[in-house]
Protein backbone atom coordinates (compact mmCIF):
# COMPACT_ATOMS: atom_id res chain seq x y z
CA UNK A 1 0.00 0.00 0.00
CA UNK A 2 2.83 2.52 0.85
CA UNK A 3 4.72 2.15 -3.57
CA UNK A 4 3.27 5.12 -5.48
CA UNK A 5 3.47 2.54 -8.71
CA UNK A 6 1.38 0.19 -9.88
CA UNK A 7 1.87 -3.43 -8.29
CA UNK A 8 1.80 -6.82 -9.95
CA UNK A 9 0.05 -9.63 -7.55
CA UNK A 10 0.48 -12.58 -8.59
CA UNK A 11 -1.55 -15.52 -8.50
CA UNK A 12 -0.74 -18.14 -5.71
CA UNK A 13 1.79 -21.09 -6.42
CA UNK A 14 -1.18 -23.45 -6.87
CA UNK A 15 -2.38 -21.39 -9.58
CA UNK A 16 -5.31 -20.05 -7.58
CA UNK A 17 -5.99 -15.94 -7.29
CA UNK A 18 -7.83 -15.40 -4.77
CA UNK A 19 -4.72 -15.29 -2.68
CA UNK A 20 -3.60 -12.02 -4.88
CA UNK A 21 -7.15 -10.64 -5.08
CA UNK A 22 -7.41 -10.40 -1.36
CA UNK A 23 -3.39 -8.61 -1.69
CA UNK A 24 -5.26 -6.16 -3.83
CA UNK A 25 -8.19 -5.51 -1.55
CA UNK A 26 -5.29 -4.58 1.50
CA UNK A 27 -2.97 -2.94 -0.85
CA UNK A 28 -5.54 -0.60 -1.47
CA UNK A 29 -6.18 0.43 1.97
CA UNK A 30 -4.02 2.33 4.33
CA UNK A 31 -1.58 0.96 6.66
CA UNK A 32 0.98 2.21 8.87
CA UNK A 33 3.76 0.35 9.75
CA UNK A 34 7.08 0.56 11.53
CA UNK A 35 9.40 2.01 9.06
CA UNK A 36 12.72 4.37 8.20
CA UNK A 37 11.71 8.22 7.96
CA UNK A 38 14.26 10.47 5.36
CA UNK A 39 16.17 11.29 8.16
CA UNK A 40 17.19 8.04 8.62
CA UNK A 41 15.50 7.33 11.84
CA UNK A 42 12.93 4.76 13.24
CA UNK A 43 9.00 6.11 12.72
CA UNK A 44 5.74 5.23 11.96
CA UNK A 45 5.22 5.49 8.26
CA UNK A 46 1.75 5.71 6.85
CA UNK A 47 0.39 4.45 3.58
CA UNK A 48 -2.39 5.90 1.89
CA UNK A 49 -3.41 2.76 -0.10
CA UNK A 50 -2.15 2.01 -3.63
CA UNK A 51 -5.53 1.76 -6.13
CA UNK A 52 -3.35 0.50 -9.29
CA UNK A 53 -3.10 -3.34 -8.49
CA UNK A 54 -3.24 -5.94 -11.01
CA UNK A 55 -3.23 -9.75 -11.00
CA UNK A 56 -0.77 -11.34 -12.63
CA UNK A 57 -1.71 -15.36 -13.81
CA UNK A 58 1.68 -16.98 -13.56
CA UNK A 59 -0.46 -20.79 -13.62
CA UNK A 60 0.55 -23.27 -11.17
CA UNK A 61 0.66 -26.59 -9.69
CA UNK A 62 -2.83 -27.18 -10.78
CA UNK A 63 -1.72 -25.80 -14.21
CA UNK A 64 -1.63 -23.25 -17.10
CA UNK A 65 -4.36 -20.56 -16.21
CA UNK A 66 -3.68 -17.97 -19.14
CA UNK A 67 -6.63 -19.34 -21.02
CA UNK A 68 -10.22 -17.75 -21.71
CA UNK A 69 -12.11 -19.70 -18.97
CA UNK A 70 -9.16 -18.95 -16.31
CA UNK A 71 -8.92 -15.67 -17.29
CA UNK A 72 -12.79 -14.89 -17.00
CA UNK A 73 -12.92 -16.63 -13.45
CA UNK A 74 -9.83 -14.05 -12.73
CA UNK A 75 -12.16 -11.57 -13.96
CA UNK A 76 -14.52 -12.42 -11.73
CA UNK A 77 -12.94 -12.63 -8.69
CA UNK A 78 -11.05 -9.27 -9.23
CA UNK A 79 -14.99 -7.32 -9.79
CA UNK A 80 -16.00 -9.61 -6.73
CA UNK A 81 -13.57 -8.15 -4.85
CA UNK A 82 -14.21 -4.86 -6.12
CA UNK A 83 -10.28 -4.17 -7.24
CA UNK A 84 -9.48 -3.38 -10.59
CA UNK A 85 -10.17 -5.93 -13.52
CA UNK A 86 -7.04 -5.75 -15.05
CA UNK A 87 -4.97 -8.85 -15.05
CA UNK A 88 -1.45 -9.68 -16.72
CA UNK A 89 -0.22 -13.03 -18.06
CA UNK A 90 3.20 -14.44 -16.91
CA UNK A 91 3.94 -16.94 -20.04
CA UNK A 92 6.68 -18.47 -18.19
CA UNK A 93 6.32 -20.48 -14.84
CA UNK A 94 3.46 -22.44 -14.41
CA UNK A 95 1.70 -21.07 -17.93
CA UNK A 96 4.35 -22.73 -19.91
CA UNK A 97 4.47 -25.72 -17.41
CA UNK A 98 7.90 -24.54 -16.61
CA UNK A 99 9.27 -25.07 -20.24
CA UNK A 100 10.78 -22.37 -21.77
CA UNK A 101 9.71 -23.21 -25.42
CA UNK A 102 6.48 -23.26 -24.52
CA UNK A 103 6.22 -19.70 -23.84
CA UNK A 104 5.42 -19.05 -27.53
CA UNK A 105 2.05 -20.70 -27.19
CA UNK A 106 0.69 -19.00 -23.47
CA UNK A 107 1.66 -15.42 -25.60
CA UNK A 108 -0.38 -16.52 -28.96
CA UNK A 109 -3.49 -17.54 -27.12
CA UNK A 110 -3.19 -14.38 -24.79
CA UNK A 111 -2.89 -11.97 -27.96
CA UNK A 112 -5.66 -13.80 -29.59
CA UNK A 113 -8.14 -12.63 -26.45
CA UNK A 114 -6.43 -9.41 -26.68
CA UNK A 115 -7.39 -9.32 -30.36
CA UNK A 116 -10.63 -10.96 -29.68
CA UNK A 117 -11.75 -8.00 -27.66
CA UNK A 118 -10.88 -8.86 -23.81
CA UNK A 119 -9.48 -5.09 -22.74
CA UNK A 120 -9.18 -6.53 -19.25
CA UNK A 121 -5.67 -8.28 -20.19
CA UNK A 122 -3.35 -5.19 -19.84
CA UNK A 123 -0.33 -7.34 -20.82
CA UNK A 124 2.15 -10.11 -21.18
CA UNK A 125 5.46 -11.20 -19.70
CA UNK A 126 8.10 -13.54 -21.12
CA UNK A 127 11.38 -14.85 -19.69
CA UNK A 128 13.53 -13.67 -22.66
CA UNK A 129 17.60 -13.51 -22.98
CA UNK A 130 20.02 -13.06 -25.45
CA UNK A 131 20.38 -17.08 -26.31
CA UNK A 132 17.54 -19.64 -25.19
CA UNK A 133 17.65 -21.84 -22.08
CA UNK A 134 19.68 -21.57 -18.87
CA UNK A 135 22.78 -22.99 -17.49
CA UNK A 136 24.48 -22.51 -13.83
CA UNK A 137 26.51 -20.48 -13.09
CA UNK A 138 30.09 -21.12 -12.99
CA UNK A 139 33.13 -20.00 -11.16
CA UNK A 140 35.52 -20.52 -14.90
CA UNK A 141 33.28 -17.49 -16.79
CA UNK A 142 34.96 -19.36 -20.01
CA UNK A 143 32.61 -22.58 -19.14
CA UNK A 144 29.78 -20.36 -19.05
CA UNK A 145 27.66 -19.42 -22.88
CA UNK A 146 26.86 -15.70 -23.32
CA UNK A 147 23.42 -14.51 -23.14
CA UNK A 148 22.12 -17.70 -21.43
CA UNK A 149 20.06 -16.82 -18.25
CA UNK A 150 21.93 -18.23 -15.03
CA UNK A 151 18.27 -18.27 -13.19
CA UNK A 152 14.96 -19.86 -15.14
CA UNK A 153 15.15 -20.98 -18.64
CA UNK A 154 14.37 -17.89 -21.29
CA UNK A 155 13.49 -18.34 -25.36
CA UNK A 156 16.09 -16.58 -26.88
CA UNK A 157 15.75 -12.79 -28.73
CA UNK A 158 15.30 -14.49 -32.39
CA UNK A 159 12.32 -15.94 -30.96
CA UNK A 160 11.41 -13.08 -28.94
CA UNK A 161 11.37 -10.44 -31.71
CA UNK A 162 9.61 -12.95 -34.21
CA UNK A 163 6.73 -13.43 -31.09
CA UNK A 164 6.36 -9.42 -30.51
CA UNK A 165 6.65 -8.44 -34.22
CA UNK A 166 3.61 -11.63 -35.41
CA UNK A 167 1.76 -9.98 -31.52
CA UNK A 168 2.09 -6.29 -33.38
CA UNK A 169 -0.04 -8.01 -36.86
CA UNK A 170 -2.56 -9.39 -34.62
CA UNK A 171 -3.26 -6.59 -32.32
CA UNK A 172 -1.33 -3.56 -33.46
CA UNK A 173 -4.19 -0.99 -34.91
CA UNK A 174 -6.04 -3.08 -32.40
CA UNK A 175 -4.73 -1.85 -29.25
CA UNK A 176 -4.71 1.98 -28.10
CA UNK A 177 -2.45 2.38 -24.78
CA UNK A 178 -5.12 4.19 -22.14
CA UNK A 179 -3.76 7.49 -20.27
CA UNK A 180 -5.26 7.83 -16.52
CA UNK A 181 -7.86 6.45 -15.09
Amino acid sequence: SGLSMPVGFKNGTDGTAQIAVDAMISAQSPHAFLGIDHFGQTAVVNTCGNPYGHLVLRGGRQGPNFGADAVAEAHDLLTAGNVRPQLLVDCSHGNSNKDHRLQGTAFKDVIGQRHDGNTNIIGCMMESNLNPGAQKLNSDRSKMEYGVSVTDACIGWDETAQLLGWAHEQVGDVVRVPVGD
